[in-house]
């Protein structure tokens, strides 16, 4: 099962962390793999992301599970691949640790994609550098 995670220190309050990637909407500014994404309902959103070959790719996703200022839990409703993952913030003196993870049940077939599943999901945690980046130039 391909899994992946990161984490970065970001100088900015709990709550400021908390309150961007609560809004999936700034997804785009910092995960550079989302080509597209709006809200659809009060925890769905519509997402195209970068596909294999450079083609579009249906990804939505839905918010699970929402703790202010800690935790962020969502799951893919549409795509060949529907991981899950969450945000796990903490304090880290006058700033926030946040931690992304991701994880993908592959069963029959899709199990050969494993290897290209887990590229994906390696880059998609490293972009943390571009959400401390983003959120430190505000």
């Amino acid at each position: 099962m391909p899994s992946a995670s990161d984490e970065v220190v970001v100088d900015r309050p709990v709550a400021d962390v908390f309150a961007f990637l609560a809004d999936a909407e700034n997804d785009a500014r910092w995960r550079p793999g989302v080509l597209e994404i709006t809200r659809a309902s009060d925890t769905g959103y519509r997402q195209t992301v970068k596909g294999p070959g450079g083609r579009s790719i249906s990804a939505d996703i839905e918010v699970t599970e929402s703790r202010p200022n800690e935790l962020i839990a969502f799951r893919a409703t549409s795509g060949p691949v529907r991981p899950h993952g969450r945000y796990v913030l903490s304090a880290e003196g006058d700033g926030t640790r946040v931690r992304f993870e991701l994880e993908a049940e592959l069963g029959g077939l899709k199990r050969l994609m494993a290897p290209m599943v887990q590229k994906t999901m390696d880059k998609e945690v490293a972009a943390l550098a571009n959400l401390k980046r983003v959120l430190e130039s505000k």
